[in-house]
């Protein structure tokens, strides 16, 4: 029986599925060819020793002749594609061995010319909808869960690893850069005039108001010594007292009146808001200021340590959570995955943007077909001769041994055909 054999220049990933029965299959065809072509000389042996045979015994010993012609001309046939018969060097046996250089060279051809072309890649993915088909892998919860875990047994090293003081610097630095040349004006004005449409500046105006007036109500003691203190010495305390109590209450009443939406101070307010949007967008001495400020904000070395030490304590945090068998983090992510997905699978304009991706990208790589079918005539090229010879017998060798038994059967047939022809001539 052939064993396959493998060498350090044969490629350990090509192996055959259920390689198990494939030889077992080849072993019973070639025992079932054997047997035939072994019964038909057999019977040739046996006809020769019957003496005066009739007409019914030459008719078998023709056949039977004739069996064996077939089926030694499709063993040799069969076994010249792998080896030499019988070890001899026949010339032209021993096909597949020989041509190796042909094939490898015929395969990366036909790869180029009939796998590799816009046609029939561009079909493919169109007929294969990998927009849709990556949307409905994605809205899976198992494989969100499956992606989940891959990211988030990978994030404790990146963080280690972003913690790092030379990449912190580098960051800093780069980051740092980034933000000086950034003028923040267009965003401050953005951000005001979105405050004061959506109402926030007023709420934002009404909390600090509220906290105006519990710091007069709870330091109106103070403001009373303050008064008694810088108050002449011949004024009677009580009259201090009632002096700063009026102007505790006046405070207040303005507070008070500030707290109406319409109220004239309220106005003005939003009027001052509106006018600071307006020289945000079109005073270049203001946005100078601005700009300026926040570049000495960033140079400033306790702002730049807050900053260091925000990085740090949410590294530590997200650390932490990694490590719990109940990470937020990994809930989180998974959630967004699934969003992502469904929203993918119902949004088909999106789906088609995936799909000319795609397609943009195969045709990029189509264009280096004559490369790529040269990778696959090299990687033959190199591999182990008898290896890959008994690779592909193994694959197709129980198949050939139908052609060694029909072979057999079709000479025996026609045996007794021409025997029956010529008695009926002469």
């Amino acid at each position: 029986m052939m064993t396959p054999q493998t060498t350090s220049t044969f490629p350990q990933g090509f192996t055959l599925k259920n390689e198990a029965l494939q030889r077992r299959r080849l072993r019973r065809n070639r025992v079932l060819a054997n047997t035939l072509l072994g019964t038909m000389a057999g019977i040739t042996f046996a006809t020769h020793l019957v003496e005066a045979p009739g007409f019914a015994v030459l008719l078998l010993r023709a056949g039977a002749e004739a069996g064996v012609v077939g089926g030694l001309a499709d063993w040799f046939a069969v076994t010249a594609l792998f080896r030499h018969p019988l070890g001899v060097p026949i010339p032209h046996t021993a096909i597949i061995p020989n041509s190796r250089e042909r094939i490898a060279r015929t395969l990366g051809v036909f790869i180029e010319q009939h796998f590799l072309t816009p046609e029939v890649v561009l079909g493919k993915l169109r007929a294969l909808r990998i927009g849709r088909r990556f949307a409905v892998w994605l809205g899976r919860r198992s494989t969100a869960a499956g992606i989940a875990d891959t990211i988030i047994q990978a994030m404790p090293y990146v963080i280690r690893s972003l913690g790092k003081r030379d990449l912190l610097e580098f960051a800093n630095r780069t980051l740092g850069e980034q933000l000086r040349r950034t003028d923040i004006t267009p965003v401050l004005a953005r951000i005001v005039e979105a405050l004061t449409k959506s109402g926030e500046a007023d709420v934002v105006f009404d909390q600090t108001l509220g906290m105006a007036e519990k710091m007069l109500q709870e330091n109106s003691e103070r403001i009373e010594e303050i008064v008694q203190q810088r108050s002449r010495w011949w004024i009677p305390s009580a009259i201090n007292k009632r002096i700063a109590n009026a102007m505790i209450s006046g405070v207040l009443e303005v507070l008070q009146n500030l707290r109406e939406p319409e109220s004239e101070a309220r106005l003005k307010f939003r009027e001052s808001l509106s006018d600071i949007v307006e020289k945000l967008q079109t005073s270049p001495e203001l946005q100078d200021q601005i700009n300026a400020a926040k570049n000495r904000l960033l140079d400033h070395a306790d702002v730049q340590a807050w900053i260091g030490s925000i990085w740090t304590d949410l590294s530590a945090v997200l650390l932490q959570d990694l490590e719990s068998p109940s990470s937020k983090t990994r809930e989180a992510l998974e959630s967004v995955l699934v969003l992502i997905g469904q929203a993918l699978l119902s949004d088909e304009a999106m789906q088609k943007h995936i799909d000319s991706a795609l397609e943009r990208l195969s045709l990029h790589i189509v264009r280096f077909r004559g490369e790529i079918g040269s990778f696959f005539s090299d990687v033959v090229m190199k591999w182990d001769t008898k290896a890959l010879s008994d690779r592909l017998e193994l694959l197709v060798g129980s198949d050939l041994q139908y052609i060694r038994m029909n072979g057999t059967v079709v000479g025996a047939l026609v045996g007794c055909l021409l025997f029956l022809m010529t008695q009926a001539i002469s």
